[in-house]
């Protein structure tokens, strides 16, 4: 496309995304990789929530999670999901939908490994979604696992990474008097060929 220029530049989707999202660990002040990351419940409802996208890798984005959640449970019986993530400084936004799979391998292991001990105990000691009685029974909690586990403990197996292969991205950027530019990327499958359209804002 002749007017694919500038911010929008680029043969690759995902080379875009990391360039975009390089930019605005520049300039948002709080966790510029933050997605609002979209599932379904067993009755087709919506489901949203904030989560930190960790990858974007050169066929998926990344992010972790403890896989008996509302999400991670949704996102096991639909394995589709889709999210956003809007930069207020950069005024632009990305959108992605897709098939999801789970990432418990080498890499989780990895990721796992890079996290604060507190947060790595954290992941253990969290029944994620489930009912809780108190702060108090989760510290309670909290403590009885460290003593378990110590100053390096394993990957929890109900904790790890999904990935999301992109069939659909879209990049976005704010435009005066609300005449936004917008580009979207299809495609039918991870081995089909994108499709770029430039679509009214």
């Amino acid at each position: 496309m002749t007017d694919r220029t500038g911010k929008f530049a680029g043969d690759d989707p995902f080379q875009i995304a990391r360039r975009w999202l390089g930019e605005a660990e520049a300039t948002e002040p709080i966790d510029p990789n933050a997605i609002a990351l979209a599932t379904v419940d067993p009755d087709g409802l919506p489901n949203m929530r904030m989560v930190l996208l960790k990858e974007i890798a050169d066929d998926g984005f990344v992010f972790y999670t403890n896989y008996d959640s509302a999400k991670g449970q949704e996102l096991a019986a639909s394995g589709k999901a889709g999210f956003v993530m809007h930069w207020k400084s950069l005024r632009r936004q990305i959108r992605v939908r897709g098939p999801v799979t789970r990432q418990d391998g080498p890499e989780a292991d990895a990721y796992y490994a890079s996290r604060s001990l507190k947060s790595r105990l954290g992941a253990w000691a969290s029944r994620q979604s489930q009912p809780l009685a108190g702060r108090g029974a989760l510290m309670a909690e909290v403590a009885r696992v460290s003593a378990r586990h110590g100053l390096n403990p394993p990957r929890p197996p109900f904790w790890g990474g999904f990935k999301i292969a992109p069939v659909e991205i879209e990049f976005w950027a704010d435009g005066d008097y609300r005449l936004h530019d917008r580009f979207v990327w299809r495609r039918a499958d991870n081995a089909a060929h994108w499709d770029i359209t430039r679509l009214n804002p």
